[in-house]
């Protein structure tokens, strides 16, 4: 809990305290929260069903405020995202949102092609197609003309890949904003000369998003249509099958998987 540091669950054998991750309690049927972690849905934003609001909790909000609020992507500009998971191609939807006129994707998975071209992207940059002729930044200053991208997303985790994103963007005003979690917490090699010439470096905590007042925002952004979920949800399944969703994302073969505690909403949706 924020307040007292404390929580409100243990382990009944040995009376061990359970935490949350990262404040998440993703996979927990019933939950305490402090009443600053709740989020009310009111009004016309209520129609929007649980099995699409949950998206916005995290993921799908962190990329979407990342292009909105953290970069503030300017209309016209180029943006460059490494890593088209759920959270890389709602920046690819944020940006599009914004008026960036070139997205282009970097990732290892040439499946994300299709779906990342559905969520805006134009360009997809496949780091073992151009193998050691040229590095991921070399390829992407190609393609835009020398300068690099106005706006380099990193949505891995990875140190090597934020220093690779930092050296795809332009001089002058080229901004990264890392959303990535790197488990082994490592420094990023970034030469002092390329920031004085005006590049910038910014870390997004769920995307810079004031759950109370921004989610309801995007709630009803989904009503509207102009914020598409549909396209995120690629598996349902009961919490019998957790694992086999666990195993489905890291294959890179599921970007989110809706949970049915009961099973009943996973029963003939693609499972």
């Amino acid at each position: 809990m924020p307040r007292d540091g404390t929580t409100r669950f243990s382990l009944a054998a040995t009376g061990e305290p359970v935490h949350n991750f990262l404040s998440i309690s993703s996979f927990a049927e019933y939950t305490v929260v402090d009443a600053a972690q709740v989020v009310k849905l009111g009004g016309a934003a209520a129609a929007l069903p649980p099995e699409k609001a949950c998206l916005l909790s995290c993921g799908v909000a962190t990329g979407i405020g990342a292009a909105w609020k953290v970069a503030a992507v300017e209309p016209g500009s180029t943006v460059a995202i490494f890593g088209l998971g759920a959270v890389g191609l709602a920046v690819a939807q944020g940006s599009k949102m914004r008026g960036a006129t070139r997205i282009i994707g970097v990732d290892l998975n040439p499946d994300k092609l299709e779906i990342g071209r559905k969520m805006g992207i134009t360009d997809f940059v496949n780091p073992n197609d151009i193998g050691e002729q040229q590095t991921v930044s070399e390829a992407i200053k190609g393609m835009t003309g020398g300068n690099g991208a106005d706006y380099c997303f990193e949505c891995i985790g990875s140190v090597s890949v934020m220093a690779e994103a930092f050296k795809s963007s332009r001089m002058g005003w080229g901004k990264t904003v890392v959303l990535g979690v790197d488990g082994s917490a490592a420094p990023i090699s970034i030469p002092s000369f390329d920031i004085l010439k005006g590049r910038s470096v910014i870390g997004s905590h769920l995307g810079g998003i004031k759950p109370k007042d921004d989610i309801p925002v995007l709630a009803q952004k989904c009503l509207d249509k102009e914020l598409e979920l549909d396209e995120f949800i690629t598996h349902r399944m009961g919490f019998d099958d957790i694992n086999r969703a666990f195993d489905l994302l890291a294959k890179g073969k599921c970007l989110r998987c809706i949970i049915w505690m009961d099973g009943a909403g996973a029963k003939g949706n693609g499972a």
